[in-house]
């Protein structure tokens, strides 16, 4: 029995993401972020760049997020909360 995917197929045509009305991702506090965290982590720890800075101010754009849950493990504060997105949102893979 072979795999679904033929050689030469993107798999990625099976894969939509499902927008939530709010964000699944959010920051705890903003003190540790401006006052402690020196090199920003999160914001290169993220494969698809859900974290940056904009005027002393971090900004989540949970859009982004593809699910990996990396994010909590990237900030050295665990300043970060994430959970999956509400049932039938976020990543789907539909075959």
């Amino acid at each position: 029995m072979g795999n679904f995917i033929k050689d030469n197929d993107n798999p990625l045509k099976y894969t939509t993401i499902k927008i939530a009305k709010q964000s699944h991702i959010h920051i705890k506090e903003k003190d540790p972020c401006l006052s402690n965290c020196e090199n920003k982590p999160c914001t290169y720890y993220c494969p698809t760049r859900v974290f940056s800075w904009s005027n002393k101010e971090i900004k989540v754009d949970y859009k982004r997020c593809i699910e990996c849950g990396a994010c909590p493990w990237g900030c050295p504060y665990d300043n970060i909360k994430w959970s999956f997105p509400p049932g039938g949102y976020g990543v789907n893979y539909e075959i």
